[in-house]
């Protein structure tokens, strides 16, 4: 069982994303016994005691970083800056939030209790304890909720996209992709090891203008390269295999640039590893970059908050893996039984998507993954996922599919700068009183 109060836990938000929340209660409500009134921020308030508990967390983290002494004083005040902007954010949810099911918030509030290790019956009390009825924390945790949706919906709508950005999109996707072809290079490379001396230096430039003089002389280049080259496809003959230029060293593609494939460059190479023979084994056209890989996914999604950190949400579901993979229970029993998104009554199955369908860092990990593979903890800007990897295809996109890809990935592109517009012109239009409280 943590050791922190639940009530404070009610203070953050359910994930990185979303910013702390603010209580359900309003007005003086918020306010305890000893406490007071720091700012009014439109119908709601924030309590010094809020600040105060916001900057020694920030505090202790910093620590963590290895900063030895923290300005207090500087960390204060972004603690209010934020819960200023939090308790905007309230209000706007509170009165455009979509609706929230009671299903889905009883899973938040069932995962709430089980990453505090409690029961429900026990959360009850423990609340109890804390001075804090049930139905209040039900409805922080939909006003957290809330905050997630009208953030999405408001930033979404303030991200244009017209048919003149996706036709720029698509062009310059197919400029990068001409001038990508790919390529199959060979070498034979004679390393310098570090802090080398001048002579081993010379010593090893003379091995490599020796392995170059028997390829000039007409030697096969791959036999030069089993007995001279100390790269790791030496005993391929050198060959590195057929490769986009840019998943290439540029020292490679700068020494094939001109060569026609089954020529060699007569120059030896120096780079920071060693020196360098390179052959253009071939040459061919860029990858159509209208096939794509599509995948099908799925995942557990956790919404860490301040009190239950991405640090508590990411060992749970490290316990969620072990126990999928030990088959004590299925992915899709956990997805139904935990995630915290619309997923999870589909045992959290994310269906079909192709590049840019899910948030960079998401993506990054998912397309890391071999088949059935399941991920460690990842973050985004939701929470912290688990993936599965369940199946992958090669799909030629129709022009109207292109296009929507490019709509996607433009906004993905756009995103933060209009979260930051938003937040800006969110304050800006709060009504703000400030208090004296310290």
């Amino acid at each position: 069982m943590t050791d922190l109060s639940l009530r404070i836990l009610l203070l953050a938000g359910l994930c990185a994303g979303v910013l702390p929340l603010a209580s359900a209660q309003t007005g003086a409500s918020r306010i305890k016994p000893g406490d007071h009134i720091a700012v009014v921020v439109n119908q709601d308030v924030v309590a010094a005691s809020e600040i105060t508990l916001r900057a020694e967390r920030a505090r202790e983290e910093a620590r963590r970083r290895g900063e030895a002494n923290p300005d207090m004083e500087a960390l204060r005040k972004q603690a209010m800056e934020s819960l200023i902007e939090e308790r905007a954010m309230v209000t706007l949810a509170r009165e455009t939030g979509s609706r929230i099911d009671e299903p889905e918030l009883d899973r938040v509030v069932a995962n709430v209790a089980a990453q505090n290790k409690l029961t429900m019956p026990e959360l009850r009390e423990r609340l109890k304890a804390d001075g804090m009825d049930f139905r209040t924390f039900r409805e922080n945790l939909r006003d957290q909720m809330l905050i997630e949706r009208v953030r999405e919906r408001e930033v979404q709508k303030r991200i244009s996209i017209t048919d003149g950005d996706i036709d720029r999109y698509l062009e310059e996707r197919q400029a990068k992709a001409d001038s990508n072809p790919q390529l199959n290079v060979a070498q034979v490379l004679v390393p310098i090891p570090e802090k080398s001396t001048e002579a081993q230096i010379a010593e090893r430039k003379a091995r490599a203008e020796t392995a170059l003089a028997r390829v000039k002389a007409g030697e096969d280049f791959a036999k030069v390269a089993r007995e001279f080259s100390e790269d790791a496809n030496r005993e391929r003959g050198g060959e590195v295999g057929l490769r986009q230029a840019d998943r290439l060293p540029d020292v490679f593609v700068d020494a094939v640039r001109e060569l026609k494939p089954g020529q060699v460059n007569p120059r030896l190479i120096r780079s920071d590893v060693g020196f360098h023979i390179i052959k253009l084994l071939a040459r061919e056209a860029a990858a159509n970059p209208n096939i794509i890989t599509e995948t099908h996914s799925r995942h557990v999604l956790l919404r860490p908050s301040q009190q239950l950190t991405a640090e508590v949400a990411a060992r749970r579901l490290q316990e969620f893996k072990r126990a999928i993979e030990s088959r004590q229970v299925t992915f899709e029993q956990v997805a139904r039984e935990n995630s915290e998104d619309g997923s999870a009554s589909n045992g959290g199955d994310l269906g079909w998507a192709g590049p840019g369908n899910f948030v960079p860092e998401f993506e990054e990990a998912m397309n890391a993954l071999p088949l059935n593979g399941i991920s460690g903890p990842v973050a985004s800007r939701f929470g912290m996922h688990m993936i599965q990897v369940l199946e992958r295809r090669q799909v030629e996109l129709q022009p109207k599919q292109l296009r929507e890809q490019a709509r996607a990935a433009l906004r993905e592109r756009r995103y933060e700068d209009a979260y930051k517009d938003w937040v800006k012109e969110l304050r800006a239009n709060a009504f703000i009183e400030m208090r004296e409280w310290q």
